[in-house]
Order: structure tokens, then C-alpha cells, then sequence
């Protein structure tokens, strides 16, 4: 049977798989790599080297006669197999080297390949100042992650080949290089200097790594190995403050996972320009420039710190335990992603561990609903670069919760333990992973990869609560909303708040059963003495799914006050902003003002802005003086959605005046842009808001240029200003921070819809010029910004990209944005007209219901 690679169906999801998808395995393997050595010589100013790659090869079988290799886009010298020249053919993709004596298992060969690369578009990258930015570092530094080590070294490319690594560079004074493994020797002359490092343990092709700089470096130690951060001069303290909890985390990780740290040092390299987050090559992890800290950042970003864990946790996961194929990452990005959860739960508590899930869940979520639907565990692709999505991280770590709920903590830990020093300088797949666990607990867990691993999706539970006061029973009906059943054990719990217990103290759950789930309509009756104050469906909230509470606001105010379980304080939050009603916003108002954790405030803040009543301004506004500048932020985010003057007011100041959190700040600066771009009987004056606006571009430069970000955000909902859109098209100009002219860029996309036709040409005539740029990132701002645009002339530009872009991710990306505008671009100007008069008759139904609701509250008194 021929069987189909693109499902249309996909329970009502669009298909990950793109036209061009198809299975992808490993290579036959015609021996073991045992080692590779590169020995190079860079030449900075000419964005150039030459050098020889040697790799010793085991042989698995005899008479092989041919070996072919990776090599992309280099300049090949020559090949010698065993110091005597040979014979190779080479398209620019493949290199296959002749053997002039076939091979014979037992004995090691030496293919030693002489070549050069000039001016490389990937694997190996050359930042260096220019006339726009005349300050940017000299730096040179590798991704090989997935498939670009072949853009850099000839070698067999893929994950399934361990081998030991060598890498000698000789580089210009004063720069310092940075690679894999110890430091074994350097030698320096009047004008250079040679680095040689020796990487003694296995790893993978994709985890070989060199960065290149005038770098400080910063000595820290774990157990007597050197733990170094490598940054910008003059960025020292940035540096403390970003990476210097990374000892305390070698410790935690390697207690956590029952392996001590595995390798010589660990270093970590912030570099310039650099195209992911981080990159957890073995022993050395590149991280962004963009990840170092100041005093100010420091406040409410913990996004570092969770990048730095991410990486760390990844010299376990992916590093020492190495996946055979990259179908399987989600081993390793799982994992990595939920030692950002373990962190957290370490250094922050359990409630700040518990909302990170979350949050992970809903990245997942968003991703499943509005982008496409696939298994974890998946071969069929186009790039393997595409399997790096919230499936493959944030799905796969809510895996790893869900493993450690079923077997318990102690189980969990040893069943993680042992998986690891099994297969420590191994590769795995995933059923491995399934093998250690049963080995230790002889759990049998296949049915929980069945249903979240190798198929797509999770359960949509809809909870309905009713008491019989009679016969003492609760009953709780359990709905499956969507098509393909999950089968699953649900703890549902009962709570009762003691005589002592004050509101927002959080009683303990007295009443807890576990019923099997596995139905679309299921209905559960308990018996319990009394009725109970509260009902919490999945206590701990364990499970990935999502869920609709439909109780009645006593059950879910009761839920909001006292469920000892932050995530089901929310889901009965969630359920209250549904249910609107100033009974509904009052309860929310006490949460924002009362609740122990900043998270559940900051989901409290959200719900207000949904309740259409005039009262929920003067809830929220007592939330812009909580200590915690995280809840600010999501108040004055809840305030940008009310969209009254009043809101504008109580804003204005905190753009006029600042905060000591950039992202409070910056929300305010987006938040008046919003308000005054509103149709509005009473708002600020658009002149007067851009005029604000600009004086933040003009004067607030600084970090990460989140604050003036925030503003141009501000000016691009002016839909309609030329004058604003002239003011933004300036800051896509080169020589603006590149932070900040990426918000530009971005923010052509959404001033857009509302200009005039030859304004939009401007801007299509921008972004055409843009998108010819080869920085990932900007192409990535530039698909971002046709995604919002409502024109059919935005196809064109998108469809080049996703022919002409040399990144996957850009790729997939700008194909998907083309089905996207296509969409809307059917919105014309009526819809529009339409849109406005149902938004007006939103805010005319608001004053009405808020009039109507004070007088019933009165009347009730």
C-alpha cells in the first residue's frame, strides 16, 4: 500500500507535514568514527580559512571502497586516505572519496581532507564591524545543530556517530579561541596565536563547536573544574549577574540526574549575532549577546536563567546522552526544557515551578491549535530543523511531569538515573528511555507515549459540578470534547475551608478519588459528608490537557480563594472572567489584591480585562502599585484591553515618568498607543501620544532597547497616521540598534491594515528590500510583518523567502505566513466598516450592563 505523508484530515488541525516531506533515517554506517581532527587557520579580515580535516574511521565491514562524507559548499584541496593521495569526486553537497584499498574490518583508516572556505553563508559565522555599525565585535563562532557542520568541516553528519574531537586554530592576537574540551597547548608568534583543544569524550558532529573573540573571561569553579563565561569586554558584571548561578546548577544537575558532570570544563560564550537562544555544545555552550543582564534587567527577567539551565541541563540530555536520530530530540529538549521547570522548582518554589508548566503547556497549546497538530515522535519531514517547535520542548517537557507524577518522585528520579548511566556516551532512542523506566519500577508506561508521544494531541475535558444535598453525593460530569479518546487516571478532588483558614490562606484538599477517564461523557458520583466548598478536577494538575470549568461562581470563588494549587486558582479564574457579572469581577479584584503568588495575579489581571463592565478599571488600577513588577506588567496589559481614557490616564505617567522594570515600561508605552488609536467618545489625542512616543525614541535608549520597542509597538497601532508610519519606516533604517530596528520591521505589519494605498506600496516596497538581507532574524521580523499584512501583494515577497532563504525555520515559516494572508487578505473595507460598528456596540452594551449591575448590587444591600 502507498501511504499518504500529508493528512488533511488531522482531526480539523492543518498537517506538519509540507509538501516535500518525507521519511528520513540514518545513513548505512560504514564504520565507527573514532576520531576527528581540524586544524585551521583563520583569516578574519577576508572572512576566510583553510585547513585539513582528518577522521579516523574503524571500519564495520570489508571491502567497502568508497566513503562518502557531508561536505557542503567547501573548497577541497585534496584527500589522502592513510598519508597517500587518493582520488575523490565532489559535487558541493557530497564528497566521495575513493579507496584505493577497501577496507578491512579491525583496521583504522586516516582520511585526511585538505580545503577552504571563503566568505561561508552557514555553520561557521563572521561578525566584524561595518560602516552602519561601526561598533560591533570581531567575532567568529559555529552552529552545527542541526545539519550545518557540513558547512563547516567535511563529516558524517548526523547525530548516530560519536566520535572524540580535536580542533587546532591559529588566529590573529589579541582574539582567544574557544572549543570543546581542555586546552592543551598554545603557541604564539609576534602577530598569532594557536589554540589546540582535545575534546576526550564521544560526541556528535553537530555538537563540535569554535568561537573566536577579543573576549573577557570570567573564572568561576565546580568541584575543582574551571566553569568560565565569556563576554564583550566592559559586560563583566553583565556576565556574574547572568551566568554566576551555573555552579550551583552543575551541582543540582548532576545530584538530579546521579552523574556527576561529565567533562573536562564547562564554558559558556555570549556572542554576537547569533541565531539561537543558546547552543549546548559539548562542554562549551554558545548563548546570545542578548541574554546578559544589567542591574535593572535583572529584575523581572528570568528568561536567562532558564536559558542558562536550558543549555546546562543539555550536557546531560543530548550531550552525554546523545539521540541516534533527530526524531527522537524531544529526549533531550524535553528534558532540558523541564529542568528549566526543576530550576525554578529548586530556586523559586513550588507554586513559581508549577506556573512555568503552565506556561509551557499553553506555548504547546497555541501551537496545536492555530499552527499544526503532530506526534512527538516523528521521521517525516522536510529539514530536521523543523521538528524544533513547542511539540518537540514545551510538549515534551510536559511529558516528563507526566512520567514523574505516575511513578512518584523517588521512582522517577531513579528511573532518570538509570536511563542516563546506562547510556552515558551513548545514543538512545525513545524507547529506551521507556526500557530504563521499566527496568526500575516495572511501571509499563507505553500507554502514556501511545497517547502523547506517537500521536498528536491531548484531552479538552469540560467539567460540570452538581450536589445532591439529600443523599450527600457530589456529581461531576467529565465531557472529551475532542475526537480521539484519552484514556487516563484523574484525581479529583473536594475542599473544604477550616473555621481558621482566612480567604487566600489555601486549605488543604480533604477528599481525593482517582477515576479512570476514558469516555466521551462520563459521570462520577462521590460521597461525602458534607458539601464541599470547592472541586478541583486533576488535582496537581498533573496532566497535560486543557480544561473548561462550568461551575457556579460560588464553587469557583470558593476555588479562587482557598485551592492550595496555583494552576486550578486560575482555571477558576479563567472560568469566572467567562462568566462576567460584577459578582464574577469582584472576586477577581479580591485576588488581585490578596493572593500569595504573583502568578495567579498576573492570570487575575487578564480575566479582569475580559469582564465588559466599567468597574473592572477601577479593579486593575489597584494593581499597578503591587510590589511586583511582573503583575504591573500584566495590569497595564489588562489596561491597554480596556481601552478607556481613564486607563490612559493612569498610564501616562509610568510612560512619562518610567518604572523600574523595562518591560512595565515598555507595556505602557504599547499600552497608549492601543488607547489612543481606540474609537473612543473621550481619548487622548493622537498628536499629543505620538509626540510622547517619539520623545521615548529620542531619549530612552538602553537595554536590549526593550523601552523604546515598546514604543515603536505604541506608534504602530496608529493605523491610520502617515505621519506615525514615516516615523517607524525611519527606524528600519541600518544603523538603528538592531533590537530596536527589528521592532520596526515587525511593526510595518501592523500599522498596515490601516493606511493608505500608496502608503502600503511604501511599506511592501521596505519589506521587499528587507527580505533581501541574510540575517535570520530579520527575515524572521519580515515574515512576522507580512503575517499581519491584508493585501494579496505580500504573497509575492513571502513566497521568495521561502524559496530563497538559506534557513529551514525561515523556510517553513514564510509557507506558512502565504496561507495566512491569503486568508485575510479577503477582509475588505466593509468587514472593517462592520468591525468598527460591533465594537461600538460592545462599549455602548458595556455602560448599559455596568449601570444596570451597580443597581442590582445596590438593590441587594
Amino acid at each position: 500500500m502507498l501511504q499518504s505523508y500529508f493528512d488533511t484530515d488531522n482531526n480539523g488541525h492543518k498537517s506538519f507535514e509540507l509538501p516535500g516531506a518525507k521519511p528520513h533515517y540514518n545513513p548505512d554506517r560504514p564504520g565507527q568514527v573514532e576520531h576527528i581532527f581540524l586544524d585551521l587557520n583563520l583569516d578574519i579580515p577576508n572572512q576566510s580559512y583553510d585547513g585539513t580535516c582528518t577522521i579516523q574511521l574503524k571500519p564495520v565491514r570489508n571491502g567497502i571502497d568508497r566513503l562518502t562524507l557531508d561536505a557542503v559548499s567547501l573548497n577541497i584541496h585534496s584527500v589522502q586516505v592513510d598519508a597517500t593521495s587518493t582520488t575523490y569526486d565532489y559535487d558541493g553537497q557530497q564528497l566521495q572519496v575513493h579507496l584505493a584499498n577497501p577496507t578491512q574490518t579491525g583496521q583504522s583508516i586516516k582520511i585526511a581532507i585538505a580545503y577552504s572556505v571563503t566568505k561561508p553563508q552557514r555553520g561557521i559565522y563572521f561578525i566584524a564591524p561595518d560602516k552602519h555599525y561601526p561598533n560591533k565585535p570581531v567575532q567568529v563562532w559555529t552552529q552545527g545543530e542541526d545539519e550545518d557542520s557540513r558547512f563547516w568541516f567535511p563529516c558524517f553528519d548526523y547525530p548516530g556517530q560519536l566520535a572524540t574531537s580535536e580542533i587546532r586554530v591559529r588566529v590573529p592576537k589579541p582574539y582567544i579561541a574557544i572549543s570543546n574540551g581542555r586546552l592543551i597547548d598554545t603557541e604564539e608568534n609576534s602577530d598569532y596565536k594557536i589554540f589546540h583543544w582535545l575534546q576526550e569524550q564521544v560526541h556528535p558532529s553537530y555538537l563540535m563547536t569554535l568561537a573566536v573573540g577579543d573576549f573577557a573571561e570570567i573564572q568561576d569553579e565546580w568541584n575543582g573544574k574551571l566553569v568560565t563565561y565569556y563576554v564583550e569586554k566592559g559586560r563583566e558584571e553583565d556576565a556574574r549577574r547572568s551566568m554566576g548561578k551555573t555552579p550551583r546548577m552543575v551541582e543540582f544537575f548532576s545530584q538530579k540526574y546521579g552523574y556527576p558532570y561529565a567533562f573536562p570544563k564547562y564554558a559558556q560564550v555570549c556572542v554576537d549575532d547569533f541565531i539561537f537562544g543558546g547552543m549546548e555544545n559539548t562542554s562549551t555552550t554558545l548563548l546570545t549577546d542578548r541574554c546578559l543582564l544589567d542591574e535593572r534587567a535583572a529584575i523581572d527577567n528570568r528568561l536567562t536563567e532558564s536559558l542558562v539551565a536550558h543549555e546546562l541541563a543539555h550536557q546531560w540530555f543530548g550531550d552525554l546522552v546523545v539521540i541516534k536520530h533527530w526524531s527522537h530530540a524531544w529526549i533531550k529538549e524535553g528534558m532540558a526544557s523541564y529542568s528549566e521547570v526543576m530550576w525554578t522548582e529548586q530556586e523559586y518554589g513550588a507554586e513559581d515551578a508549577a506556573y512555568y508548566r503552565l506556561l509551557e503547556a499553553r506555548n504547546y497549546l497555541a501551537e496545536d491549535s492555530s499552527r499544526y497538530r503532530r506526534p512527538i515522535v516523528t521521521h517525516v519531514y522536510r529539514e530536521a530543523i523543523e521538528l524544533y517547535d513547542r511539540h518537540l520542548y514545551e510538549k515534551g517537557s510536559c511529558v516528563y511531569h507526566m512520567i514523574r507524577a505516575e511513578l512518584g518522585e523517588e521512582l522517577f528520579w531513579r528511573a532518570i538515573q538509570t536511563f542516563v548511566q546506562d547510556n552515558a556516551h551513548h545514543t538512545v532512542e525513545t524507547v529506551d528511555l521507556l526500557r530504563a523506566i521499566e527496568k526500575v519500577t516495572g511501571r509499563n508506561l507505553l500507554f502514556l507515549f501511545d497517547q502523547y508521544v506517537y500521536r498528536g494531541g491531548h484531552p479538552e475535558f469540560k467539567i460540570a459540578y452538581s450536589w445532591d444535598s439529600d443523599s450527600k453525593l457530589a456529581k461531576v460530569t467529565v465531557n472529551q470534547t475532542q475526537n480521539d479518546l484519552f484514556d487516563l487516571k484523574i484525581p479529583i478532588a473536594f475542599g473544604y475551608a477550616q473555621g481558621d483558614v482566612g480567604a487566600y490562606s489555601h486549605a488543604p484538599l480533604h477528599k481525593t478519588f482517582t477515576v479512570r477517564v476514558n469516555e466521551k461523557e462520563q459521570s462520577f458520583y462521590f460521597p461525602l459528608e458534607e458539601k464541599p466548598q470547592f472541586i478541583s478536577f486533576d488535582a496537581n494538575n498533573n496532566y497535560l490537557k486543557t480544561v473548561s470549568l462550568e461551575y457556579s461562581v460560588p464553587e469557583l470563588k470558593a476555588q479562587l480563594q482557598f485551592d492550595p494549587d496555583p494552576i486550578s486558582r486560575i482555571y477558576a479564574a479563567e472560568a469566572l472572567g467567562k462568566k462576567g457579572g460584577l459578582e464574577a469581577l469582584n472576586a477577581l479584584a479580591e485576588a488581585l489584591k490578596s493572593d500569595r503568588f504573583w502568578g495567579v495575579k498576573v492570570e487575575v489581571a487578564k480575566q479582569l480585562a475580559q469582564i465588559k463592565l466599567d468597574q473592572a478599571f477601577e479593579a486593575l488600577v489597584v494593581g499597578l502599585n503591587d510590589e511586583n513588577p511582573l503583575v504591573r506588567r500584566a495590569v497595564v496589559e489588562a489596561l491597554s484591553n480596556n481601552k478607556t481614557y481613564a486607563s490612559y490616564k493612569a498610564l501616562k505617567p509610568i510612560v512619562e515618568d518610567g518604572d523600574s522594570s523595562y518591560y512595565v515600561e515598555a507595556a505602557a508605552a504599547r499600552a497608549i498607543g492601543i488607547i489612543a488609536a481606540a474609537k473612543l467618545e473621550e481619548k487622548p489625542k493622537e498628536e499629543k501620544v505620538l509626540k510622547l512616543l517619539r520623545s521615548i525614541l529620542e531619549n530612552k535608549a538602553g537595554w536590549n532597547e526593550v523601552v523604546r520597542s515598546g514604543a515603536i509597538a505604541g506608534l504602530s497601532q496608529m493605523k491610520t497616521s502617515a505621519e506615525t508610519l514615516d516615523l517607524i519606516l525611519e527606524y528600519t533604517r541600518l544603523g538603528v540598534p538592531q533590537a530596536l530596528r527589528l521592532a520596526a520591521v515587525r511593526a510595518l505589519g501592523t500599522i498596515s491594515t490601516g493606511q493608505s494605498a500608496a502608503n502600503l506600496d511604501r511599506i511592501l516596497e521596505r519589506l521587499t528590500e528587507l527580505s533581501h538581507e541574510s540575517f535570520f532574524l530579520t527575515q524572521v521580523s519580515v515574515v512576522t510583518a507580512l503575517g499581519q499584512m491584508e493585501t494579496p501583494k505580500a504573497i509575492a515577497i513571502l513566497q521568495a523567502l521561502a524559496t530563497q532563504s538559506l534557513d529551514g525555520r525561515v523556510q517553513r515559516i514564510a509557507e506558512e505566513t502565504v496561507a495566512k494572508v491569503q486568508s485575510s487578505a479577503g477582509s475588505d473595507q466593509a468587514v472593517k466598516q462592520l468591525r468598527d460598528e460591533i465594537d461600538q456596540l460592545k462599549k455602548q452594551n458595556q455602560t448599559l450592563m455596568s449601570r444596570l449591575e451597580s443597581l442590582e448590587a445596590k438593590a441587594s444591600k
